[in-house]
């Protein structure tokens, strides 16, 4: 699969030493990174010798977005955003700085990069549920009562990755439940269905960044704005009611990453304090929005998300009207980094 390096960009956001990256060498080192540097831009952040790499820090992103850059957010692992608008690449994996090679069951290393451009290079099969799981892996299929009419399945625009050691929890459970650890090694990938929402988790995920780029945003969070930890669990839903209304699949389970490191949860509960209310009027919202036939782009359902989000959220937060100008905003600097490409 790394004969596709010209076409995978690996988006990193940190605010440390890459260190990390050691582990990820043998994996990695074919592909280019963009690295995003979070918070205090004179900070200077040490890259292991021997990868090719971008590094861009706040400074960058005002300098490259000007006005524009106030979508970007800061203090807040949506800054990789920025990695996702100015790459030219087909696909994006990203992935956190805590997060390290897992091994398999048999005890190999698990090429995260690899099977994730295999969910994305295969179908999706969002409008009939199959018992196997993904029917085009190798030793499935679809099975006896699968509409023949559906088995080419459409396209994958986004590939969710899981973790093994640290769970991805918020804060109440991790209080509760300090000592779990994830030790389960599911080997399945299964298409998300239509009309079904996820919480999507950034630190180990990929997409189709022709097909749902656009629409990748990961909101204005972060310092100064009343809503943290959400970043991607704002993407996910954003990103799934766009990619059930274009026809596009999103799949989850493999590959596994290892999570090495539990954030603390008295700060994650003061930072998700108002989003743990807050997703209980959000997720009805996703759930029941419907966009008009007229929207066939990513960028065109975004636009009219913002449009709704204004009109139906602004009465939950006055958050909700900068999170709606910040989407347009984040469209206008998508077209202008990425101009539609001239008919052939």
């Amino acid at each position: 699969m790394a004969l596709m390096k010209d076409e995978v960009d690996i988006v990193i956001p940190t605010i440390r030493t890459l260190d990390f990256l050691e582990s990820w060498r043998p994996f990695f080192q074919p592909y280019h990174l963009i690295i995003v540097q979070d918070g205090d831009p004179s900070k200077t952040i040490k890259v292991p010798e021997g990868f090719d790499y971008d590094l861009y820090n706040r400074d960058d992103i005002n300098r490259i977005l000007g006005p524009k850059a106030s979508c970007i957010s800061y203090k807040e692992s949506a800054c990789r955003c920025f990695g996702f608008l100015i790459s030219k690449k087909k696909y994006i994996f990203t992935i956190d700085d805590d997060c390290f090679v897992a091994k398999d069951p048999s005890g190999k290393d698990i090429d995260a990069v690899e099977q994730h451009i295999r969910n994305l290079s295969t179908p999706s099969t969002p409008f009939f549920f199959n018992t196997l799981y993904d029917p085009y892996r190798e030793g499935a299929d679809f099975v006896r009562g699968y509409p023949f009419s559906m088995r080419s399945g459409v396209p994958t625009a986004v590939s969710h990755g899981l973790w093994l050691n640290i769970p991805d929890y918020d804060a109440p459970t991790q209080l509760v439940k300090p000592r779990e650890r994830s030790t389960r090694y599911v080997d399945a990938v299964l298409t998300i269905p239509k009309g079904t929402l996820y919480p999507m988790c950034g630190m180990n995920l990929a997409f189709d960044r022709e097909l749902i780029g656009a629409a990748m945003y990961f909101g204005l969070l972060g310092d100064g704005q009343p809503f943290k930890r959400y970043d991607d669990m704002l993407a996910g839903w954003l990103s799934k009611v766009v990619c059930d209304h274009l026809g596009l699949g999103v799949k989850t389970g493999l590959p596994y990453i290892w999570h090495s490191k539990a954030s603390d949860p008295f700060v994650n509960l003061k930072k998700e304090f108002n989003g743990l209310f807050w997703q209980e009027e959000l997720i009805p919202f996703f759930q029941s929005v419907v966009l008009p036939k007229e929207c066939t782009t990513a960028q065109q359902c975004y636009l009219e998300l913002a449009k709704l989000v204004k009109e139906n959220l602004a009465g939950i937060d006055p958050y909700f009207i900068r999170l709606a100008d910040a989407m347009v905003t984040w469209i206008e600097a998508w077209d202008e980094f990425n101009p539609p490409k001239p008919a052939a």
